[in-house]
């Protein structure tokens, strides 16, 4: 079961001014470990960190449900695009399973994965060694606020559980759009807040308690679990977060949340 919306998105417009003010979304002001740094540079130390606990806690932290969850926003994206990609980049890449996944349904395809991340990266790499064709699947750290790939670039750009970690996110969307070519599908997958009151009750004493603790015990970095729930918390959620893709310049932005709300997925088209 799922809820889901599609955002009242406005007209095209042209796609350099949409990028010319970018707003902060509160997620952007939390950080994962102090004010001494970028977020993005504390994102990327993070990352390094707990990169060797990484697959395991998350299949900790979803109750093993992370792939089913990956699968159901890979069948939306499928159903919205005119045809089969020839080229995806998956922003925010970490170690690679939603790169492998979409190697997985299109072989043919040339796919990219970029993070900020070297230490997921290096695990990614590790683990595409055992997968056939992987020398259609390329990994190098970028930034999803400057990615470095050329305009209009891609058929798909996917992002999972990465977006509440841009230090900024219209200007991250932004960057999405410009490789996107016309007609090109988005796909995020994001975690959020169940809108229910009894589930929600017990989602905070899940992140807030289990998963800091479980992070502490698996990772040895508690404070990257704390940021978890925090930037969870901090971050635009459903019509919000269409509201900023359509901003960026994205049209047919819609959201659907799937039951209890816990998971989030996102899709839109370039113009």
């Amino acid at each position: 079961m799922s809820s889901s919306k599609k955002s009242s998105a406005g007209s095209v417009g042209d796609l350099s001014a949409r990028r010319e003010r970018p707003t902060r979304s509160g997620a952007e002001s939390v950080m994962p470990y102090d004010e001494s740094e970028s977020k993005g540079k504390q994102v990327e130390t993070m990352f390094d960190s707990i990169a060797p606990a990484y697959d395991l806690m998350n299949t900790i932290m979803s109750l093993g449900m992370c792939v089913r969850w990956r699968n159901r926003a890979l069948d939306m994206a499928a159903r919205i695009m005119d045809a089969s990609p020839r080229s995806i980049l998956d922003v925010a890449t970490g170690t690679g399973d939603v790169a492998f996944a979409l190697h997985a349904r299109y072989p043919e395809a040339r796919i990219s994965g970029i993070d900020l991340s070297e230490g997921m990266l290096r695990i990614a790499r590790e683990k595409s060694k055992e997968i056939q064709g992987s020398e259609n699947i390329e990994f190098r750290q970028g930034d999803s606020l400057a990615i470095g790939y050329a305009d209009a670039s891609f058929d798909l750009v996917t992002v999972a559980y990465g977006v509440r970690n841009f230090e900024n996110l219209e200007k991250g969307y932004s960057e999405m759009l410009r490789v996107l070519r016309p007609g090109g599908v988005i796909c995020v997958v994001e975690l959020s807040m169940p809108a229910s009151a009894l589930p929600l009750l017990f989602y905070k004493a899940y992140t807030r308690g289990v998963i800091p603790l479980a992070g502490r015990i698996v990772s040895g970095d508690p404070r990257a679990y704390s940021y978890l729930h925090e930037s969870i918390e901090a971050a635009p959620q459903r019509d919000a977060m269409t509201s900023i893709m359509s901003r960026a310049g994205f049209v047919g932005a819609e959201w659907k949340s799937l039951i209890p709300g816990v998971v989030t997925i996102y899709t839109a088209r370039r113009p």
